[in-house]
């Protein structure tokens, strides 16, 4: 999508649509006051209003509430009401005024990032037939400003746009997005950026390591797993930054068989890695001043004669052994090892993102990802980054008393818990015995990857933690 910031009177505006979004008890700007329509207008949160003022043609009227109780996110629901209903008249092309605000940068920023996101759509497989009758895509998004924040706006558009990126790759089917297709947007990348260097390694390699979780899980699928390494060098001899992306491609559950019923779903058990992949595509694009090593372990999770058992023992990258308990709870094996691995390659402070326990939608829903650290500096940071980008996420206590869940009996860990207790937590503390004791935070994004049922993300994909990784590291660089 193209996007200009621009400085002209409303009345020159010849978009297809014009979204101005409204406090309550705000008066009309010029020239909408006294158009046809403009006596309906309500600027109470998420009310819309159509109206026709002789020119532009077609106005439509957001509500953002009291001037007194607004946030970014306000805006960013905003902007993305405004993109819905601009595909709903066929419009192409969209201007986006906002009201004089304390803070003109951030709510015109958020308003971006809605429209962006909201404009999203997923019709790869849709047949022309369908696509005829189908709403025309927003192409052209203007922003009405005075001045001075055309590089925050650009910053917002990168960020959304690689969101979207990886609601898409959530949104592709399994028998497209396999591991070595997210490879192949990871050389993508690469070949992009000079900064940005990419290494692969296959099933061979893997096991020549020795990182016995991604052997284990990947070893009752055809499909070939991928050890995705991306390197970002552009922060001189700075610290370096670990990424971590869960990328089960498709999570059957293993011998551990999942219900058939929503199986479906579990195409996107890889949104972690879809997420670090497109963060790490926009952190390149923005030239961010900073040192980013990514990992992604990548696999199916299937079934066969040859598939890891429950009862099985496995000896992780780090030399630590662990007991195969429950075959679903699969996406601890793997990440252990590209945790180990990241420390191994020189991360100073590493964040993970996964899709990694139903527990946690229990407790947070689809409204915060669960957040667990050993680290309370950066924990604070990267839960910083989650509130500006609305990408929420609340922390989760660690305690040496989770510790004895995680003890096998057997074997030095087990990756299932005999108690059902502080499932997402044992998770966490089970992902802390690879860290080395790097600074490091644990996203688990099994609820806010999908259906999370916002005006931007609608009940698909979410891309959840992309801008928040971007944001992160535009932090980390200042």
């Amino acid at each position: 999508m193209r996007v200009e910031v621009a400085d002209k009177p409303l009345s020159e505006v010849d978009s297809d649509l014009l979204a101005v979004l409204l406090f309550d008890g705000d008066d009309l700007p010029e020239p909408l006051a006294g158009a046809p329509g403009s006596d309906d207008v309500k600027g109470a949160y998420r009310k819309t209003t159509l109206i026709h003022p002789e020119s532009p043609r077609r106005a439509l009227v957001v509500g953002l509430g009291d001037r007194d109780d607004f946030e970014p996110e306000r805006a960013r629901v905003a902007g993305a009401i405004a993109a819905r209903t601009a595909g709903s008249v066929d419009a192409t092309s969209m201007t986006i005024a906002g009201p004089d605000s304390e803070d003109p940068k951030a709510l015109a920023t958020a308003a971006v990032e809605g429209a962006i996101l909201g404009s999203y759509r997923f019709d790869r497989f849709k047949s022309k037939q369908d696509d005829e009758n189908g709403a025309k895509d927003l192409d052209q998004l203007t922003v009405i400003d005075g001045g001075g924040i055309a590089e925050a706006v650009e910053s917002a558009r990168v960020s959304a746009e690689a969101e979207n990126f990886a609601r898409e790759l959530q949104d592709l089917p399994s028998n497209v997005v396999t591991p070595s297709y997210l490879a192949g947007r990871a050389k993508a990348i690469a070949d992009e950026h000079s900064s940005v260097t990419c290494e692969v390694l296959g099933r061979k390699e893997i096991a020549d390591k020795k990182m016995g979780g991604l052997v284990a899980v990947s070893q009752g699928t055809a499909e070939e797993p991928q050890l995705i390494v991306l390197r970002y060098q552009a922060g001189g001899d700075g610290e370096t930054l670990g990424l971590v992306g869960k990328g089960v491609t498709f999570d059957s559950g293993g011998i551990s068989i999942k219900p058939s019923g929503g199986m479906h779903e579990m195409k996107m058990d890889m949104s972690g890695a879809a997420a670090v992949l497109e963060a790490f595509s926009a952190i390149a694009k923005l030239e961010l001043p900073i040192n980013i090593l990514a990992v992604i372990p990548s696999t199916e999770n299937m079934p066969s004669g040859t598939a890891v058992k429950p009862g099985d023992i496995i000896t992780q990258l780090n030399g630590k052994t662990v007991e195969v308990n429950n075959t679903d709870a699969e996406g601890r094996l793997i990440l252990a090892d590209a945790l180990a691995y990241s420390v191994e390659l020189g991360a100073d402070r590493i964040v993970d993102l996964a899709t990694l326990t139903g527990a946690v939608i229990v407790a947070l829903g689809s409204t915060y990802a669960g957040l667990i650290s050993n680290d309370d500096a950066f924990a604070d940071e990267v839960e910083g980054a989650a509130g500006r980008t609305g990408e929420l996420a609340w922390r989760l206590p660690l305690h040496p008393e989770y510790k004895e869940l995680t003890k096998g009996t057997a074997a030095d860990l087990t990756n299932a818990s005999s108690k059902r207790k502080a499932s997402t937590i044992y998770a966490g503390s089970f992902l802390e015995e690879f860290v080395d004791g790097k600074p490091w935070v644990h996203l688990d994004i099994a609820g806010t990857a999908w259906d999370v049922g916002r005006e931007y993300t609608g009940k698909g994909p979410s891309g959840f933690g992309t801008r928040l990784l971007v944001d992160l590291a535009r932090s980390l660089s200042s």
